[in-house]
């Protein structure tokens, strides 16, 4: 029995590695499409590209380890089914179930460590990720000057090369507007010919021009923009240094993006929310206590309106349908015509009509904005609980998908990268688009969060247990004489 085990695991571990490592690259190519006009032309350095894609790597594990589960696990039962090597053991009194109880500790075990991954390494890669991704979408393009076009990189200048010699260095034509003193063109430098270097420390690039004028505008005079004076100073030979430190990557702090959820742990995402939830609710209580004592003039509101407004606002249920800015009006201009504004005239009653409703457009402008902030810190704390139940999706939604591939590859008894493939994928778009509907629902509050997020989960787990046991008890449910006996009992005989 021993050799038995052994053996599942040796034909399971090979597929499980090739197939993950083949969906991380996958990942990887699909960020680097989606990032290229991003890095290219940036002058970045090979360490800092190799850092970029290691830890945008550890990012697509989730997506890459339960694929790779899947995969493999119908893989290797279907190559076992295929060869008869599944129909050998179960001769020698092997049931299914025993075949693949190692391949389940196993399964349990790589669930246990994408537990720890999720919470542990994770939120570290997605921080190192995130912040060096910004940094290089920050990062200016690198110093690289076309020949016949205006080059706009360096701040203050201006720089247009007529022509570029093969070496890369050596130029003509060229002219450099400075707008330092922010005036416009106003200093103008020209030569015909020159050559492009960098400093020993690559902080600078000087160039060296020859034959050339120097022209500067002199707009302290009176009447200058009639007269257009100018100095114009002739040159044999002069060079420019211009400071390329901005070209630099400068890194960020990485303080600035650690309160992220997406950043935290188990333990954080519990303090954190708590944290937002006594955020929140003290919000609601001074929205609560504030709002007749800034809008003085609702003390004459019908109290049931009122009580309406406050307690739909902070519940985050109102409705602007259902109390629209006539209605505050209405009631404001009723309660002030009878009978106190029976005592003033015809246009102090105007007055006292506008100032009312004035107050009253004020008052809903308050409720709308309160109803805002407090939907968007609720729906913060949601992205908090997500982000805390999904530390433990990974795991379950590895041994699920073990559990579908596995009884189904023994099913179809077909090995390689060809049927498997097109089933797996099958299985894993239905869970990758449950997972991201059900999130997206639990986000917005259209789903409770805990449904939202284990909505795929919930889906396939049944599926797992009905091919499991339609694998161990050795049901034919692919066959196709079964299924017309089937629907000969179902349905009616014909003459």
């Amino acid at each position: 029995m021993k050799k038995i085990y052994a053996f599942s695991i040796r034909s399971y571990l090979g597929p499980l590695v090739l197939t993950f490592f083949i969906a991380l690259f996958i990942l990887l190519m699909q960020f680097l499409w989606k990032y290229i006009d991003d890095l290219v032309g940036k002058g970045l350095e090979g360490t800092v590209i190799a850092q970029l894609l290691f830890f945008a790597s550890a990012t697509f594990v989730p997506m890459a380890l339960p694929l790779a589960i899947l995969l493999s696990s119908l893989m290797t039962f279907g190559n076992l089914g295929e060869h008869y090597e599944l129909v050998a053991m179960k001769a020698a009194g092997i049931s299914v179930w025993k075949i693949m109880r190692p391949l389940v500790i196993l399964s349990v075990a790589i669930s246990m460590l994408a537990f720890l991954f999720s919470n542990y390494v994770q939120p570290y890669a997605n921080l190192k990720f995130q912040s060096l991704l910004y940094d290089v979408r920050q990062q200016k393009l690198a110093f690289d000057i076309t020949e016949g076009v205006f080059y706009h990189g360096i701040e203050n200048y201006v720089i247009r090369v007529g022509k570029k010699d093969k070496d890369g260095r050596t130029i003509y034509d060229v002219k450099i507007y400075d707008h330092t003193d922010r005036q416009g063109n106003i200093k103008v430098t020209t030569a015909q010919s020159g050559y492009m270097e960098m400093s020993s420390d690559q902080q600078y690039i000087i160039f060296t021009l020859f034959d050339g004028y120097s022209y500067t505008d002199i707009v302290s005079e009176r009447n200058y923009r009639e007269n257009r004076p100018f100095d114009r100073t002739e040159f044999k030979r002069q060079r420019i240094r211009f400071d390329l430190s901005e070209f630099s990557m400068n890194r960020t702090k990485e303080d600035l993006f650690k309160s992220h959820y997406t950043m935290l742990n188990i333990k954080q995402l519990n303090k954190s929310v708590d944290s937002l939830d006594q955020r929140l609710n003290e919000r609601k209580d001074r929205f609560k206590l504030s709002f007749e004592r800034r809008f003085q003039h609702f003390a004459t509101l019908d109290t049931s309106l009122k009580s309406m407004l406050i307690a739909k606002v902070s519940d985050n249920k109102i409705d602007t349908n259902s109390i629209e800015k006539e209605e505050i009006q209405d009631t404001t201009m009723l309660k002030l015509q009878w009978p106190l504004i029976q005592n003033f005239d015809r246009t102090e009653k105007s007055s006292i009509l506008d100032m009312a409703i004035t107050a009253a457009r004020s008052a809903w402008d308050n409720v709308i904005f309160n109803k805002n902030d407090f939907s968007f810190q609720q729906e913060n704390i949601r992205k908090h609980q997500i982000a805390w139940h999904k530390k433990f999706t990974l795991s379950i939604a590895c041994l699920i998908l073990f559990f579908i591939g596995a009884p189904m590859g023994a099913i179809i008894r077909k090995g390689g990268l060809g049927l498997p493939v097109v089933i797996a994928v099958l299985f894993f778009v239905v869970y990758h688009i449950t997972s991201i509907t059900g999130e997206k629902a639990a986000k917005v509050g259209d789903l409770n969060v805990v449904t939202g997020v284990w909505l795929s989960s919930l889906i396939l787990f049944p599926v797992g247990l009905f091919l499991t046991f339609k694998a161990t008890t050795d049901a034919a449910l692919l066959d196709v004489d079964s299924w017309r006996k089937l629907m000969k009992k179902l349905l009616p005989h014909r003459n």
